[in-house]
């Protein structure tokens, strides 16, 4: 599955995108994952409530199933002017 970070998580990361082996049923079973691998993961992954998810290009929710799904973006929420 490829996983995208976009803005503050990319930094925080230290990777724009990877390709993950999981096997999480949903986005929260991967973002547990994913922070379970090294501290600036944790980090990134500290503070849901500042965070948006995107599966297969389309705005989704952390309790999202992952099935049939081949890109998980994560990214802060957007404001508009």
């Amino acid at each position: 599955m490829d996983i995208l970070y976009f803005a503050w998580v990319r930094e925080r990361i230290g990777e724009p995108r990877e390709v993950v082996e999981t096997s999480a049923t949903t986005v929260n079973e991967l973002v547990q994952e994913l922070a379970a691998r090294e501290e600036r993961y944790a980090l990134a992954f500290s503070d849901l409530t500042a965070l948006r998810v995107a599966l297969d290009q389309e705005l989704s929710d952390f309790d999202a199933p992952l099935e049939g799904v081949r890109e998980v973006a994560f990214f802060p929420p957007m404001t508009g002017g």
